[in-house]
């Protein structure tokens, strides 16, 4: 196997598609926002893309075995943007192999005529939160004004340390290259699994790209992980109150 390898399974003709990434990182809020749009929309897998830089491992799924990879599929919305959209499993885990994998998948949007380009991902926050807000970050100002109109904060060093991985390289590289690009990151606590906050990204991204999606399964599995949190804060608080007086007075 090759350093990289791209193997094509349809090739439709997309009009003026934009590029939305969405691969694991901080609460899933990419990965979990990504996945939701090819669950809600139509979309059709159209290229595969496997790495010596992935893990070495295989997925399983009812017993069958899937090579690490990632894979782009084209979607065509009822209101008429184009989308491809780039899901995976996993990141490159090398530094080196960051680099030449977002070029490889720059290679592949620009095979289908991509000129903007959405990184979908998270940004914790270290605690519980309420509010989900979204973050941005853009390779030119208008882009910033298009983000600011459709409330994206922009705050002063955040997030801190910068934007790592595909998602902060699909800027980087992608500017170099002459592409448009914007990061969406929804705030979470970085400790669990985020629905709200990838709906809360998608809600931006509906509005930046125009295409409408429903949130009700998103919305289901946010519950689920509620009723989790819920579990999580009344055991903190059993362990911040400690033993009760009738347990310290058979102890004593």
């Amino acid at each position: 196997m090759d350093e990289f390898e791209i193997e094509t399974l349809a090739d439709p003709e997309l009009t003026d598609p934009v590029l939305v990434e969405g691969l694991p990182g901080v609460g899933h809020v990419g990965k979990l926002a990504a996945e939701h749009l090819l669950e809600e929309l139509d979309g059709e897998e159209v290229r595969r893309l496997y790495s010596q830089h992935f893990p070495p491992q295989v997925s399983i799924d009812d017993g069958r075995s899937e090579l690490a990879g990632a894979a782009f599929h084209a979607v065509e919305t009822e209101q008429g943007q184009d989308l491809l959209v780039l899901t995976g499993d996993h990141q490159a885990q090398d530094n080196q192999g960051h680099y030449r994998l977002t070029d490889r998948i720059l290679d592949v949007a620009d095979e289908f005529g991509v000129e903007r380009v959405f990184a979908l991902g998270g940004v914790p926050t270290g605690e519980l939160i309420e509010e989900y807000d979204v973050l941005g970050a853009a390779t030119d100002e208008g882009f910033v004004e298009d983000l600011e109109a459709a409330d994206v904060e922009f705050r002063e060093d955040e997030p801190a340390g910068g934007i790592v991985g595909v998602s902060g390289l699909l800027l980087g590289l992608g500017e170099r290259r002459g592409f448009e690009a914007a990061c969406l990151m929804g705030e979470t606590s970085g400790y669990l699994v985020d629905p709200k906050s990838a709906q809360a990204v998608l809600t931006v991204l509906e509005d930046l790209v125009g295409f409408e999606v429903d949130f009700g399964s998103l919305e289901d599995r946010a519950e689920e992980m509620e009723e989790v949190v819920r579990k999580i804060q009344e055991m903190e608080s059993s362990a911040a109150a400690g033993p009760a007086d009738e347990d310290l007075r058979y102890i004593g």
